[in-house]
């Protein structure tokens, strides 16, 4: 579908039509974003009244995977589910089976709630308490005057976070992680062990003070390009633009704050079900789908800018199409090859770092 959120539109027709949608489509989102001046309320809701269907569709077949309880066995069925979607009454319960945190949260009782009693460590509140408000500023459920304040509760999360996993404690990117998972999950206690198999399992060093996974994984986007979209790396290594300057925020902030909403929360359906695999799948199809206008570019601050670029548009507005390209445009990719490449890497990181 085009995307038409910053085309502007001289014709009175038009004008009045625009009108009358964005009389219809509230001005804060159902997740509490506000949506900015240039949105363009006509095509969200010709791509919404099309992805609805969708969603309804999707809604009635979960509901009847999921009579009788929780329990949710990992089977080509329920992967092929996930990839076409989790309505958002079902999504807490999913995210929480396929990740493991629903086992943690069982096999520990009462333990996210001894770690917020616990003494706390004055430097990690400190540093926690000045991204607060930084968090979010444009979602009208993180503002001190709004009641309840979601601020409160990511500050809770996090600081159980810090002194469960001392290894990690708080770096900058968990706040918009975990509050993603508070908005979804409105529970405090299942945020945490959602944040939990993310950081410790999914994710593993990407938050550490070295990020020695995040780098390893940066590089490896960098050889699957190489592998499946030469021209792009051709550019890259020309003009020495390094990975991590185009697609650092991309990993940090699993794509929060970087794509749509719907978009975000379809990726994060797939990443807590199937792996941090995903997240490859994702950066490759940007990257991929858009290699005429990356090769455009003729200096390292354009290809910075082509690389901004790739995020926006109807590409990545409309979440259904776009999934579906995730698992078609990168072509096959295996948790063996990943691995593989991530050994190689790594021990080039440590190489240079020594």
């Amino acid at each position: 579908m085009e995307n038409k959120a910053n085309g502007t539109r001289s014709s009175q027709h038009n004008s009045s039509t625009s009108s009358s949608a964005k009389d219809r489509v509230q001005r804060v989102d159902p997740y509490g974003f506000e949506r900015s001046e240039d949105f363009d309320y006509e095509s969200y809701e010709e791509l919404m009244s099309e992805y609805l269907v969708v969603l309804t569709r999707r809604s009635i077949k979960w509901s009847k995977l999921l009579q009788g309880g929780s329990k949710l066995e990992k089977s080509l069925k329920v992967k092929r589910y996930v990839r076409k979607g989790v309505p958002n009454e079902h999504r807490t319960l999913i995210w929480m089976v396929a990740s493991g945190a629903q086992e943690q949260l069982e096999k520990n009782p009462g333990y996210y709630h001894k770690l917020l009693e616990s003494e706390h460590d004055a430097k990690l509140v400190d540093t926690i308490r000045t991204d607060l408000h930084r968090t979010f500023p444009d979602n009208i459920q993180f503002r001190k005057t709004s009641d309840p304040c979601l601020q409160k509760t990511l500050f809770n999360v996090l600081v159980a976070y810090g002194h469960h996993n001392k290894a990690v404690g708080y770096c900058q990117g968990m706040n918009f992680i975990s509050g993603y998972l508070i908005i979804i999950t409105k529970d405090e206690e299942k945020s945490f062990w959602l944040l939990d198999a993310l950081l410790g399992r999914i994710l593993p060093d990407y938050y550490t003070p070295a990020m020695l996974g995040l780098k390893t994984d940066q590089e490896v986007l960098g050889e699957l390009v190489r592998a499946k979209v030469p021209a792009v790396w051709q550019i890259m290594t020309e003009h020495n633009v390094m990975w991590t300057l185009v697609v650092s925020r991309w990993f940090i902030c699993l794509f929060i704050d970087i794509l749509p909403v719907e978009t975000v929360l379809r990726i994060w359906d797939c990443l807590f079900y199937e792996g941090s695999k995903i997240i490859f799948r994702v950066a490759l199809t940007l990257i991929k789908h858009n290699q005429a206008q990356i090769l455009q570019a003729r200096s390292f601050p354009d290809i910075c800018d082509r690389f901004k670029d790739v995020t926006k548009g109807g590409f990545v507005d409309d979440c259904h199409t776009f999934m579906q390209k995730i698992f078609a445009e990168p072509g096959s990719l295996s948790m063996a090859t990943i691995n593989k490449l991530r050994e190689t890497c790594r021990a080039r990181i440590m190489a240079q770092e020594l």
